[in-house]
């Protein structure tokens, strides 16, 4: 089996593979401060409320956002995984172009996204990851990855809100009962919820204007699911895109990863 960990700034994306079926997987906090042991005894324990066995992982493969994290991550796959994990970077092969100016500044859970949505659906298409940052990614027909948009995440900018704010509270992210709010917590709400919705439908009609056709519009991460349902634009919603990325980019680099258990 494969261990997938996917690391962002305000969670990390854990799921274990048998081959392409997902059999489990986990989200938990983005801690920097984590050594490599915690991160083992955290995992075994999740391993074992699962009734997984850690003898059972063959495969470890990280994209990592947050670089202080990393060299925890790889010496706990090797001390408690006993494996050399693939870490997706520079020189790792997606077999997906990257047409950006300089490829190194991609960030690997885009190009894992990307890898899994053209893998999928093997058209043109736009994904939309709502995370600490919202990204846009365009790939093409040809399976290239074109480029993208980069805004400030839901939370990011609700919390910005509450900080410089004195007299608003923090409220729920939330569907409000209408646009129009009649008290402070559902004019919050409907600010935060229809602003991101209204960003994320200009900046894919923009995006669409730009390329032209009719690329198809997958959105993923944690907050995907509020979003989607009030967009005019989101065709498809799968949360654990990122995830289903890593494993197809691990079975490419079959010589770069892994070290013999025993």
């Amino acid at each position: 089996m494969l261990l997938c960990i996917d690391v962002g700034n305000t969670n990390i994306m854990l799921g274990v593979y048998r081959e392409e079926t997902l059999v489990q997987s986990w989200r938990l906090e983005t801690r920097p401060e984590r050594t490599a042991d915690e991160h083992g005894i955290l995992l075994k324990d999740l391993f074992l409320h699962n009734a997984l066995s850690t003898d059972d992982i063959t495969g470890v493969v990280i994209a990592c956002v947050v670089p202080p994290m990393l060299a925890a991550l790889e010496e706990m796959a090797q001390k408690y995984f006993r494996i050399r994990p693939l870490v997706v970077g520079p020189g790792i092969k997606t077999g997906m172009p990257i047409l950006y100016e300089n490829p190194r500044e991609v960030g690997s859970d885009r190009i894992a996204n990307a890898v899994a949505a053209h893998e999928r659906y093997r058209q043109a298409l736009i994904v939309v990851d709502f995370g600490t940052a919202t990204t846009f990614d365009y790939v093409s027909a040809q399976g290239e990855y074109v480029g993208g948009v980069i805004a400030p995440g839901i939370i990011i900018s609700a919390e910005a809100l509450f900080e410089k704010a004195a007299k608003l509270p923090r409220v729920e992210l939330a569907r409000p009962r209408a646009v129009i709010g009649r008290n402070t917590v559902h004019s919050m709400q409907s600010g935060i919820l229809y602003g991101y919705v209204a960003l994320t439908d200009g900046i894919v009609r923009r995006m669409k204007d730009e390329v032209g056709g009719d690329p198809l519009v997958i959105a993923t991460g944690g907050l995907a699911r509020h979003i989607a349902p009030e967009s005019r634009c989101i065709q498809k919603v799968d949360e654990l895109l990122t995830l289903d990325g890593l494993r197809i980019i691990h079975a490419r680099n079959p010589e770069a990863a892994g070290g013999a258990k025993g």
